[in-house]
């Protein structure tokens, strides 16, 4: 039988009705109590790290989740995170970063709804979390949400109420569960013959620019004073606009002369950028050899980057491991620098 740690962060999952509404408040062992079915294929522990509404997680939390899995990692066999949905995007992609070659899983579940309510998805998110971590083809960091199975690098939250949240974007779901079975849609398990690798530190001077039409390019000025880095949601497949009030091939000459880091990438959610489509894109991207995130997720290209600057702030060396595939994150086949 499998040895599962789990580890409680709070979110809706563990949430109850207060005078101002919901309110994290249950524990590990308090969620774990709600599903007893688990004891039939795998013994439970559970850690409690935080307990907080996942709106307030912040890069220092991922550094905490990876620093208890670390301690933990070699007296369990898989691990799951109950998280809260808002931000669960964002760190499924950071631990996908901080916790890499894991050979044991490594799930982060949550729900929309508590778990003490009479109707819930909670229970089953649970159920389904607690068994695939207890599956032995299982790896790596995942997200389990309605039955679904998402690489921790391509999940994000679409819907806000409903139960199927959470969809994989440019990427096959690598499983579902279904009447307590897991039909693996990709089973790569065996292929990554590396050993688990924890990283520690995360550069938080990242900044995300999403434009809008008549957006003046002073607010990139700013951003690149005050941070590292600066992610671009661009229109379509990608390019910058040019208006009489301000050009933002100006203001992205001044970033990286001064050796910052500037990544496009697209407002739109599926297929991913294109720079070299257009005059608009092909234009700055040439002149400035510009980071492009392809089919990656916003939350991916966020996170990794605050991962790559927290090793190296060299520009060709982070556009270097920007392009290097981890966990899934962007297809190398679609990159074409």
């Amino acid at each position: 039988m499998k040895h599962i740690l789990l580890l409680g962060t709070g979110g809706t999952i563990a949430c109850k009705h207060g005078d101002s509404g919901l309110t994290p408040l249950l524990t590990g062992d308090e969620l774990l109590s709600y599903v007893p079915a688990a004891r039939s294929f795998c013994e439970v522990e559970a850690i409690q790290v935080l307990n907080i509404d996942s709106t307030n997680i912040h890069p220092k939390h991922w550094q905490l989740l990876c620093q208890v899995l670390e301690e933990n990692y070699d007296n369990y066999d898989g691990f799951v995170i109950c998280h809260g949905t808002d931000t669960m995007a964002y760190t499924a992609a950071a631990m996908s970063y901080l916790v890499q070659h894991s050979k044991k899983p490594i799930v982060i579940t949550g729900a929309q709804k508590p778990i003490d309510l009479d109707v819930t998805d909670a229970r089953t998110n649970l159920l389904d979390s607690l068994r695939f971590a207890s599956c032995e083809r299982a790896h790596g960091v995942n997200i389990v949400f309605d039955g679904k199975v998402i690489a921790g690098t391509r999940g994000k939250k679409e819907r806000t109420k409903s139960y199927n949240a959470f969809s994989s974007i440019n990427f096959p779901y690598l499983a579902v569960i279904q009447d307590e079975h897991i039909l693996f849609y990709i089973d790569d398990k065996w292929q990554d013959r590396e050993n688990v690798r924890f990283y520690h530190d995360l550069d938080d001077r990242v900044a995300l620019l999403k434009l809008i039409p008549s957006m003046e390019s002073s607010i990139l000025d700013y951003m690149g004073e005050h941070y590292d880095a600066v992610v671009i949601e661009s229109f379509g497949v990608g390019g910058l606009p040019s208006y009489e009030s301000g050009d933002f091939y100006h203001s992205i000459e001044k970033m990286t002369q001064a050796g910052k880091i500037v990544v496009m990438t697209t407002q739109v959610t599926q297929e991913g950028s294109n720079m070299s489509v257009y005059e608009v894109g092909q234009k700055i991207k040439n002149a400035f050899g510009l980071i492009e995130s392809y089919d990656m997720t916003l939350e991916a290209t966020v996170t990794k980057l605050m991962w790559i600057l927290g090793q190296t702030k060299e520009p060709e060396q982070v556009k270097e491991m920007f392009y290097q595939t981890v966990g899934h994150d962007i297809l190398w086949k679609a990159v074409t620098k």
